[in-house]
């Protein structure tokens, strides 16, 4: 048995070595791990793309000190006023902007004038594997963008899975946000690897893309609204809870019952409606169908304790996106 745990051990450690040998490698490796980067889409999405507008965002990459391009979608309200609250949508990993159509759809539905972009290494924005580093550097980029042609609106972040990781370290870094929200997000790649099979090994050392949330999530300002399903096999939703008992700002977590990680903005939409509304004090008429009152949530946005909103899902779960 004793020597059954050394020869466990010896293996352990010579592939540390192995590792920390090859660490340029080790990082690409991490990065097309983490991204999966795409230029496709998920099953037919793209045809839900319809009435959205092709959006270009040109800047100048302080990492590669190269000009960098960024596509993006664009769903507007009809008609937008002042009174139109603004979305950054920033997508996980694996498959194009396109590939959130559905998702994107209904936070326009909830009210949102909706902006969402490929990182650079997705879809049409500019080839290169992707990092941590230049994810960030492109939201900010996206949001200076949108900050420059809708100065007078509320402006929200919204961040899917790894995007919401992305999202959490923009709020921390901009001032002028209304509020962020994050869905089947984790709080540190390290927490996710752990929760593997093999998760109990050595790795955490040679993260290299840490996208370590939970210590920025501490930094922002604005009000914080985490969303997690408890069927998400990929995410453990105890990340998603350990990520807002995190934040410091006013905050809601909604847990919806049967949400996975694809599919928990759409089972959890009368969720989304009322948190949106008790959260963000978007307005009713903006946010709620006319013949369908929110659910009752209780105790007020402002109440000094944490507050924890569950819910049904529906008896037929919809299709996975």
């Amino acid at each position: 048995m004793m020597m059954k745990r050394w020869t466990l051990l010896a293996s352990v450690l010579s592939l540390c070595a192995l590792l920390a040998a090859g660490c340029s490698t080790l990082d690409e490796q991490q990065r097309e791990w983490i991204f999966q980067p795409s230029d496709r889409s998920w099953g037919n999405t793209a045809t839900m793309t319809e009435g959205m507008q092709d959006v270009w965002i040109d800047f100048q990459s302080s990492i590669t000190g190269e000009p960098a391009r960024l596509h993006g979608l664009w769903l507007g309200g009809k008609p937008e006023t002042t009174d139109t609250p603004v979305l950054l949508y920033l997508h996980g990993a694996r498959y194009n902007v396109a590939g959130s159509a559905p998702r994107i759809q209904r936070m326009h539905e909830l009210g949102f004038s909706v902006l969402a972009i490929d990182y650079r290494g997705f879809g049409k924005s500019s080839k290169g594997l992707p990092s941590e580093e230049s994810a960030r550097e492109d939201a900010r980029a996206a949001w200076t963008w949108l900050a420059a042609r809708h100065p007078r609106q509320h402006r929200y972040i919204f961040g899917h899975s790894l995007g919401g990781a992305i999202g959490i370290d923009l709020a921390a870094h901009v001032n002028d946000e209304s509020g962020t929200i994050v869905e089947s997000t984790f709080t540190s790649i390290a927490d996710v690897v752990s929760g593997f099979k093999w998760g109990w090994l050595p790795f955490g050392p040679f993260i290299t893309q840490r996208f370590e949330a939970i210590n920025t999530v501490k930094d922002i300002g604005s009000p914080l609204l985490v969303v997690h399903g408890t069927a998400d096999s990929l995410i453990n939703p105890t990340l998603g809870r350990k990520l807002y008992d995190a934040a410091t700002v006013p905050k809601l977590f909604v847990l919806v019952e049967g949400g996975s990680h694809h599919n928990t903005n759409s089972v959890g939409e009368a969720q989304y409606r009322a948190a949106l509304s008790q959260l963000f004090r978007m307005k009713p008429e903006n946010t709620f169908a006319a013949n369908r009152p929110p659910p009752r949530l209780a105790p007020p946005a402002n109440a000094p304790t944490p507050q924890d909103v569950r819910g049904q899902a529906p008896a037929t779960e919809p299709a996975a996106i």
